[in-house]
């Protein structure tokens, strides 16, 4: 019994790392084309996982986009040709960085225009105190500033 176990155990491990260990080759005409690849395939979000290129994710839908890539890549097209496919097919989401279009001007000019505001924010700020800080005091504050002194001298 022992040795059947045994056998089970090894032929489950070995079935784990023959799955674990396949890796994808493509093969391309040029190095230009496999860095057209493998900037495409890093550029591209997985739509099934949290913020994981197709590159390197494992996920089934990553191999087939990848794929896709490739062929599209074979046939030569150009990087926009594949990319608006993608978006056609799997929508805005699949893109890490979003086209400037009408609905994202707020998602591409917040961080400015934040930054712009906390300058602004910080400059009114360090002006006020400056001017509080050089104020001259009124002729109350005064008399009774004298007074305070005048009290302490007194003691």
């Amino acid at each position: 019994m022992a040795v059947i176990r045994r056998l089970l155990v090894m032929l489950l491990l070995t079935a784990g790392m023959a799955h674990g260990g396949a890796v994808e080759v493509r093969e391309f005409s040029n190095p230009v084309l496999e860095q057209r690849y493998q900037s495409l395939t890093a550029s591209l979000r997985c739509p099934k996982c949290q913020n994981q290129a197709i590159n390197d994710s494992d996920s089934p839908i990553s191999q087939d986009m990848r794929e896709r890539v490739y062929v599209m890549l074979q046939d030569g097209r150009s990087d926009m040709e594949i990319r608006d496919h993608m978006v056609q097919r799997f929508g805005d989401y699949v893109l890490y960085n979003p086209r400037l279009e009408g609905r994202t001007y707020l998602l591409w000019g917040l961080p400015a225009v934040l930054v712009v505001a906390g300058a602004v924010l910080v400059m009114l700020l360090v002006r006020a105190r400056r001017n509080a800080s050089v104020r001259a005091l009124s002729d109350e504050e005064r008399h009774r500033l004298e007074a305070l002194i005048n009290r302490e001298k007194g003691q």
